[in-house]
């Protein structure tokens, strides 16, 4: 016998493997010790205290199908919201998005990401790739990204626009 394979033997040995059943087990109690766990349950949608005055319907349409959930105060929490550890993605997520750019609170920054905003949907990174399997009516076709684009520049500015004097 080489001295991997006794080794090998040995270890078995020491910590026999763990039965499908038991791993299952342990599994299912950890998943259910952690919903215990309160972070990610709040689902506060706080109120809209402003909103940017939209270049026309069908960004704010867009905007709102595309990125409402994230970058507003009207966020529709999914079932899976109460659930963790998805809980605590979501949450977080939320939180991250509302954070950097939020239009239900439009003219409470000095600085606003519309910029920001219109390059990411150009560059296919937002709606974030994770987010769209659950949300099917968030995927936009290459005409909606660039009109939605379009409508944010037009909305926002470019480049670093002030939220006071409205771009």
């Amino acid at each position: 016998m080489h001295e991997t394979e006794e080794y090998q033997t040995q270890a078995e040995e020491e910590y026999p493997p763990m039965k499908p059943l038991k791993i299952v087990a342990i599994s299912a109690a950890a998943l259910i010790a952690i919903q215990f766990v309160p972070f990610g349950r709040g689902h506060l949608n706080p109120p809209v205290t402003g909103e940017p005055a939209w270049d026309r319907p069908e960004t704010r349409e867009l905007f709102f199908r595309g990125c409402r959930d994230c970058h507003s105060n009207e966020t529709i929490w999914p079932w899976y919201s109460n659930v963790a550890p998805l809980s605590w993605l979501t949450a977080l997520d939320v939180s991250i998005g509302r954070e950097k750019f939020n239009v239900s609170e439009w003219g409470r920054k000095s600085r606003n990401e519309g910029d920001e905003a219109a390059e990411e949907v150009r560059e296919g990174k937002m709606p974030p790739w994770f987010y769209l399997p659950a949300h099917p009516e968030a995927k936009l076709s290459i005409e909606e990204k660039e009109s939605l684009a379009k409508g944010l520049e037009a909305t926002f500015g470019t480049k670093g626009g002030h939220e006071e004097n409205g771009h």
